[in-house]
């Protein structure tokens, strides 16, 4: 069965949809598991001071919208867009009056600021970021303290009243984080790398804006032996459970479009309910129940005898290989295990306050993520404790509407 080659970690083309790392066992089989490794362990180099300016990590900003803004390629002109721009009717706002014409809501008045304010930083070619605040920033006291505050998408940011961040803030009409850049002749050429240097913009006290590179100041982020220790454990662990028929079965599973699809949204389910374990016995059930919705909705006797053939096709498959699935859900696991190491590590560093909201009022917690960044291959992977964010995430009430 040929291989389907993956390109979604980020594409050269456009910086959309980036995966988390332990997925790359099911985006790429078995030569995912070793670009995972690569990752986890030049991440543990970087933190411990060997390595090379060609690996780095960005932090995840928890920021919504997504805005794209620059000088348009084709036109000259400057714009704003959502991630719009790389559709085939792409949403391009040159004026207010383009912004009325393309969206609506809260996601219209955001981009109507932005084509206020970000042509005073002068930005050459284009930029992608995190939109972090307009003029939705409160006064907060947090532990006695007052706090400028801020909640773009999940998690509440606050920034001491009393410090030069907070002040730059109470001053600014607009806040983004850039962490993607695009170079080329048209829209359908761009070229995206993750290492956008903002120390070339002009500073404006109407916008706040800083890049997503993490920055260990204080070297608390430094990995511990004890740490480098148990990272490599579960690695070793993860090698072990990849044996050839295996890494056979997760090939034959990223070759099957609909099978790949099915166990990250079964991962996804199991996120909602609080777990990360996965099984063969679970996804089988899960996947069995689906595709038999799919045969009961259709009417035509043809119709259904089709999609019981895919029914029946990918249980059977399955059904043949439980050891081995298994074996692929506890390989996850133990990539899974190895990034939470990094992951804690990481979160030692922290510039701003994070918090979410609780019915008792606010509770701190870690910022949403990292990401790994491979400079010499243009690649990425999502660096994200996955029940601690992403399950708040998928249920969370957003502060602002897309339109």
């Amino acid at each position: 069965m040929r291989i389907k080659k993956f390109t979604n970690y980020i594409t050269e083309a456009k910086n959309l949809h980036m995966e988390h790392l332990e997925d790359s066992l099911f985006n790429e089989g078995g030569a995912g598991v070793a670009e995972a490794i690569r990752f986890l362990e030049s991440v543990a180099d970087m933190l411990s001071g060997n390595a090379g300016s060609e690996f780095g990590v960005t932090v995840k900003w928890d920021g919504a919208p997504a805005i794209f803004a620059g000088v348009h390629p084709d036109t000259g002109k400057f714009f704003v867009s959502s991630k719009s721009l790389f559709n085939k009717n792409a949403k391009v706002n040159y004026t207010a009056a383009d912004v009325d014409a393309n969206h609506q809501g809260g996601l219209a008045d955001k981009l109507k600021a932005a084509l206020t304010y970000l042509p005073k930083i002068g930005i050459k070619g284009i930029l992608q970021g995190d939109l972090m605040y307009t003029d939705d920033v409160s006064t907060k006291k947090i532990d006695g303290e007052s706090h400028y505050t801020f909640q773009p998408n999940t998690i509440m940011y606050a920034v001491p009243v009393d410090s030069d961040l907070g002040n730059k803030i109470k001053a600014s009409k607009m806040g983004v984080v850039w962490h993607t850049k695009y170079t080329g002749d048209s829209i359908e050429s761009l070229s995206a790398s993750f290492d956008p240097d903002v120390s070339k913009l002009k500073a404006n006290k109407d916008v706040w804006f800083t890049d997503a590179n993490f920055r260990d100041e204080s070297g608390a982020a430094t990995m511990t032996n004890t740490e480098t220790t148990d990272m490599n454990r579960h690695i070793k662990a993860a090698k072990s459970l990849l044996t050839k028929k295996v890494g056979k079965v997760a090939d034959d599973i990223v070759a099957n479009s609909r099978l790949q699809l099915e166990i990250k949204t079964y991962i996804n389910a199991n996120v909602r309910n609080g777990t990360l374990q996965g099984s063969a016995s679970g996804f089988i059930s899960y996947i069995d129940t689906k595709l038999q919705k799919d045969v009961d909705k259709v009417k035509s006797s043809a119709a259904k005898e089709r999609k019981e053939v895919v029914r029946k096709t990918l249980i059977e498959m399955l059904s043949r290989n439980t050891k081995e699935i298994d074996s692929l859900f506890r390989l996850h696991a133990a990539l899974t295990a190895a990034k939470l190491i990094i992951i804690r590590k990481l979160e030692s560093v922290k510039s701003i306050g994070t918090f979410v909201r609780t019915d008792d009022g606010f509770k701190v917690t870690a910022p949403e993520g990292f990401v790994a960044v491979d400079h010499t291959k243009n690649q990425a992977l999502k660096l994200v404790d996955r029940l601690e964010f992403s399950r708040q995430n998928f249920n969370a009430a957003k502060n602002w509407v897309s339109g």
